[in-house]
């Protein structure tokens, strides 16, 4: 695992954390976050189940028309290929919730990459006990079949992250 912090310039920082936040940015609700199975085991989690995302590259091809606001991660980043890029806005909870461990792919060649674009105190927890805390303009980096999970901040009233799924 590697934590770039101030992994982009201010100015390519600010235009994707901008873009994302502004009124004109599509956002869609995902009406699911877990499995059934870890809805049965905690059934805290039912109210929470929700987030909502933004694919900009799925099944090789660009998913969205504001894909090319990505090239400066893109171009520090330097995938052999891509797998997938999605956005993810949690919103504010009372205390802080975890959706349930799971893997993005469970293929030790992928690499999966999280960049936060704000900081609160929700979290990524790996099931090792490593806990990193959303902070901006921080980028993480770790293998795609190292089982994790997000969680929900109580301090502000978004958490968003860009994931990233691709071969090095």
């Amino acid at each position: 695992m590697k934590i770039y912090k101030n992994f982009l310039d201010k100015e390519s920082f600010l235009n994707i954390k901008e873009t994302l936040l502004s009124y004109y940015f599509p956002w869609f609700l995902n009406l699911k976050v877990v499995s059934e199975k870890d809805l049965l085991l905690n059934s805290k989690l039912k109210n929470y189940d929700f987030q909502f995302c933004h694919i900009f590259y799925i099944d090789n091809k660009i998913n969205s028309q504001y894909y090319n606001l990505l090239f400066p991660l893109i171009d520090k980043i330097k995938p052999k290929s891509l797998l997938r890029i999605k956005a993810n806005l949690l919103t504010k909870t009372h205390k802080h919730m975890e959706h349930g461990y799971h893997v993005d792919f469970n293929d030790k060649k992928i690499t999966t990459g999280v960049f936060y674009l704000d900081d609160s105190n929700g979290y990524t927890k790996f099931k090792n006990g490593k806990k990193i805390k959303s902070s901006s303009n921080t980028y993480v980096e770790f293998n795609s079949s190292l089982e994790h999970t997000g969680a929900t901040q109580t301090d502000e009233k978004t958490r968003i992250v860009i994931n990233f799924n691709y071969f090095k």
